[in-house]
């Protein structure tokens, strides 16, 4: 166990003679920077753990670097920390949506987040966030942590990595259900209006739950949420040259055998 402080990590870090880090942490604000220093620090005075994975796994930070805007109080000042040192080898991964939510719960080990992912597979509707036409990236969470042990075993990482199992807009990902099922999915919608207003309330305790719900929606209409397609389809070959990356139609299929996803 540990309290998430650097010599509680380290002692994990050096008993289990680890070589690399991948954080899942998803805290916001100055708590992720305060956690993930913590980390860093752990992994500077490991004894073997110079490769360091920070939790991101959002969309293309290249073009968006402020995308999702609660990233600007935790992942950006984060980033800043990482390129300021050099003893420990990092990269920030990103794989878009994970297409796991739009697996019914009993398919999948991902929580439901109807109120923030579009889809609501297991009330069967949708929520369309501006027109719905804008290109996104989905990836599959096994296609994720497969490709993440890849990374283990290359000699050298890139400050940004893509990953991406489907390039495919909401609406089309909903039309893909709908086939698949043979059933029309309810469908409402958020017009980028209403998001830009939710988006500039004021940072109180009140708005807290909507300010950040349009953050994550600002992704889907600017298309942050799409990785790069040609740096993605380059580094798929550097890193990823013999994994299998699921489409919806493959993971709806696969999910059908089992009562929870498997690989």
């Amino acid at each position: 166990m540990s309290d998430y402080s650097t010599e509680s990590v380290l002692q994990i870090l050096n008993e289990t003679n680890a070589t690399a880090f991948i954080s899942f942490n998803n805290s916001l604000d100055e708590t992720f920077v305060t956690l993930h220093t913590n980390f860093l620090e752990a992994c500077q005075k490991s004894k073997n753990c110079k490769r360091f994975i920070p939790s991101e796994f959002a969309g293309n930070i290249d073009d968006f670097p402020l995308l999702p805007s609660f990233y600007t109080k935790s992942r950006v000042p984060f980033r800043k920390i990482l390129e300021q040192q050099s003893d420990v080898e990092w990269t920030i991964f990103n794989n878009g949506w994970f297409m796991d939510y739009f697996l019914t719960q009993d398919k999948t080990y991902l929580p439901a987040i109807p109120n923030e992912f579009p889809v609501d597979p297991n009330g069967w509707k949708a929520c369309i966030r501006g027109t719905g036409d804008q290109v996104q990236s989905f990836t599959c969470a096994r296609d994720v942590a497969k490709a993440l042990i890849m990374l283990l075993s290359a000699p050298k990482w890139e400050p940004t990595i893509y990953v991406t199992g489907q390039w495919a807009t909401f609406n089309e990902m909903v039309h893909i259900m709908e086939q698949f099922f043979d059933r029309p999915m309810e469908k409402t919608y958020r017009s980028e209006e209403q998001i830009a207003h939710d988006a500039s309330l004021p940072p109180t305790t009140e708005n807290a739950e909507a300010v950040y719900l349009a953050s994550v929606e600002e992704m889907m209409i600017t298309g942050s949420g799409a990785c790069p397609r040609e740096k993605t389809l380059r580094q798929r070959d550097k890193f990823f040259e013999h994994l299998t990356l699921a489409t919806l139609e493959d993971l709806l299929t696969q999910a059908g055998r089992s009562t929870r996803a498997s690989g």
